[in-house]
């Protein structure tokens, strides 16, 4: 453990879930895993990780209104991948126990830059990124914006909508607002609702909305929301990455289409589609988990009988 860490232990848990939606996963649940919570500073935001198992590292990243113990812990991501690599999870500024600024210039591009600045708390020079939803958003402006830090990238549940923003402004200050308003996340479910499915009925969407707005900063969510134009990325470098890169999205996920553009424009993506899986359904989906692993071996930077980070202890 470094300077400044702070180790805390945890209990088990063990519980059932009905299937809602993934933002009412990621709202209601905190799972209990046994697993150390440590913390650095990222330009004076205190971010919370976890770091488990040993070999070459690989970053989670999760989604929206998500952490890093839920984001990665219920579809058994982070326990399976931690038996073969270093795996390092964290909650995303706005989310968990990290810290939750209400500016959302605090959010944006520094929600990518946090990572690399984690990697060089931990002195980790290059690693996997694995980010779904709002961590594949991330995950791609990584890979774009800093090539040299990343093995191969997992932008999974996201691609790249029409006009190189993460979504329309007037779809993005109607959640923000909404969730200012007490109003919780209804405009989020309504656009990730696939269209040759019955919509979600009213007495879910507002239990989902409780769960959210009980288990969230409502005012910090919707500055993480005002802050995604800081994770444009650039036509420009898309069509010029050379970083190996996956996309991993649901058959009937509403932003397929936008993985379909990012896939016609960047050269050598590759895609794997989980049949008839929604947007909430895709991660949780064992040919996830299997698609993640097949590439993360197949893009090793070194095989692991040679990799000296597999020999080591974590800080």
């Amino acid at each position: 453990m470094t300077d400044g860490e702070t180790p805390e232990r945890k209990g088990d848990c063990v519980f059932r879930i009905p299937w809602i939606a993934a933002v009412a996963v990621s709202a209601a649940l905190t799972f209990c895993a046994r697993a150390e919570d440590r913390f650095f500073d990222s330009d004076g935001v205190r971010i919370r990780y976890l770091d488990q198992g040993q070999g070459e590292p690989v970053v989670l990243i999760h989604g929206f209104t998500g952490n890093a113990d839920i984001g990665w812990t219920l579809n058994r991501v982070l326990p399976t991948l931690s038996l073969e690599y270093r795996v390092i999870a964290l909650d995303c500024r706005g989310h968990g126990r990290s810290d939750k600024p209400h500016d959302p210039q605090a959010y944006g591009a520094k929600m990518a830059e946090d990572i690399v600045r984690l990697l060089d708390h931990l002195k980790i020079e290059k690693a996997h990124l694995v980010g779904y939803s709002m961590g594949g958003l991330i995950t791609l402006k990584i890979a774009l914006t800093y090539p040299q830090r990343v093995i191969s990238a997992i932008p999974a549940g996201y691609g790249w909508p029409a006009d190189g923003k993460p979504a329309g402004k007037d779809f993005l200050e109607a959640l923000a607002a909404s969730l200012e308003a007490g109003q919780g996340v209804g405009p989020l479910l309504e656009a990730l609702q696939p269209a040759d499915q019955p919509p979600m009925t009213a007495e879910q969407v507002a239990a989902v909305n409780t769960m959210v707005l009980s288990s969230n900063d409502a005012k910090a969510l919707a500055a993480v929301i005002r802050g995604f134009k800081g994770l444009d990325v650039d036509e420009k470098l898309v069509r010029a990455n050379q970083v190996p890169v996956l996309s991993i999205i649901g058959g009937n996920d509403p932003l397929k289409v936008d993985v379909d553009r990012l896939a016609a424009a960047m050269p050598g993506l590759k895609v794997v589609t989980i049949p008839n899986a929604d947007h909430g359904q895709a991660m949780f989906h064992p040919d996830f988990l299997s698609a993640v692993r097949e590439f993360l071996a197949a893009h090793r930077a070194k095989p692991a009988a040679e990799n000296p980070a597999a020999k080591t202890t974590n800080p």
